[in-house]
């Protein structure tokens, strides 16, 4: 069955106690946020007055006015609307940074300085602060000023060359992948930022961008141009060093599987009643695999066309061999595996009402993380923030309000 947000253990989330600042749009440094506070961080979105984070227009589909985009990676947050070019709103976000832990932006290089609130004033009013800045190319450099978009970052830092089929046009991955992967790395300096402000008591400046992280993620493709030279190709499926590993069609539809040793090659043929390729110089190992690939494919492809998918996945399972289908999203929110796990979580708002969202992907055995907040309305906690923790009346929220500073 669909999971239910589990919060039921009685340790401390960790990193209860942490206030983040989080000035970012769009996905990367969201997304970092929302981990931050998956893990207990009390987040607050600031925003700008009546138009908010880009991507809460970025329907269909819709939950109510807000898009399921938005809906992804905001959940466990405040929304906070300010005016950050308003003298007040200056003064209202400073003493924000005065109690605040970490500081998230995403402006372009230099932004945050022409507003005033760059990393030195910042850390003058709050030495204990980790700021951490999200650029696409960096703070300095010939692309300094260049907007940071993920699927230009992936095509300038070499994923796209090597995505999509052998004699195909190059295709973009199918979700924002630098953008996520970005903001998991940003979380893990940010953890580790906290963690030595324990010992120093003194925060400190990070910096990431979107092309870095590209380039950190292209790993053994990346080295082995760099050791080997190679200019990688497209290999659609396939993997570039091991066959056979890759998507083949079966009887109805597609599977994929790894062939990844000589113990599992012999198997795959005894699987496949293929015992006279066990021992073909062609085949017999993995070098030679590699040599004769599109003529061991097409064997392959001949006994595959016996069975279903269905009928496949078993076997191969029996027989110790990665292994799984194509999954289609409806069958990936209904297989068995991500039902047990309870990954679908339904959290309630009451003004969007139910809504179903992809839970943290981590357990802890002692700590409670998960889903303690919706997504918010844009500037739902306006009065909360200023009032609880800032000490404004609610008679200087009304004036903020019709002076434009929220």
């Amino acid at each position: 069955m669909e999971g239910k947000d589990q919060t039921a253990l009685q340790g401390q989330p960790p990193l209860q106690g942490i206030r983040v600042l989080d000035l970012t749009r769009i996905i990367a440094g969201p997304y970092c946020a929302m981990v931050l506070g998956d893990l207990g961080a009390e987040v607050i979105k600031v925003e700008q007055p009546k138009i908010g984070d880009e991507s809460r227009a970025w329907g269909p589909p819709w939950v109510k006015e807000v898009s399921a985009y938005f809906i992804a990676i905001n959940r466990n947050k405040k929304s906070l609307t300010l005016n950050l070019k308003h003298p007040q709103g200056l003064e209202i976000f400073q003493g924000l940074v005065k109690t605040a832990d970490v500081l998230l932006e995403n402006f372009r290089p230099g932004t945050m300085d022409e507003l005033g609130m760059g990393y030195e004033t910042l850390r003058e009013i709050n030495p204990r602060l980790v700021y951490c800045d999200m650029t696409g190319y960096g703070t300095e450099g010939p692309y300094r000023d260049k907007p940071g978009v993920d699927v230009i970052v992936s095509a300038i830092g070499g994923l796209m060359s090597i995505m999509g089929e052998s004699k195909g046009e190059p295709v973009k991955v199918g979700v924002p992948l630098t953008d996520v992967m970005t903001g998991l790395y940003a979380f893990g300096a940010i953890a580790s930022a906290l963690l030595l402000r324990v010992q120093t008591g003194r925060g400190q400046r990070i910096s990431i961008n979107l092309l870095a992280m590209q380039l950190a993620t292209l790993i053994n493709i990346g080295s082995n141009y760099l050791i080997g030279g190679i200019i990688p190709k497209r290999w659609g499926s396939a993997h570039p060093n091991i066959v056979p590993y890759e998507a083949h069609r079966a009887k109805d539809d597609y599977l994929i599987f790894g062939v990844i040793n000589e113990r599992m090659w012999k198997s795959f043929c005894t699987l496949l009643g293929m015992e006279e390729l066990k021992d073909d110089p062609r085949f017999s190992a993995n070098s030679q695999r590699l040599q004769n690939r599109q003529a061991l494919i097409e064997i392959i492809d001949r006994k595959l066309a016996a069975k279903t998918v269905d009928e496949w996945i078993p076997l191969f399972d029996e027989a110790g061999i990665p292994c799984g289908p194509i999954n289609s999203f409806d069958r990936v929110f209904s297989d068995p595996q991500v039902r047990h796990m309870g990954l679908v979580k339904e959290v309630n708002h009451p003004h969007y009402g139910p809504v179903k969202v992809v839970g943290p992907p981590a357990t802890f055995s002692e700590s409670p993380i998960g889903i303690q907040s919706p997504p918010p309305i844009l500037g739902e906690h306006n009065e909360e923030v200023l009032t609880g923790l800032l000490g404004y009346s609610k008679e200087q929220v009304e004036a903020f309000k019709n002076q434009g500073v929220i």
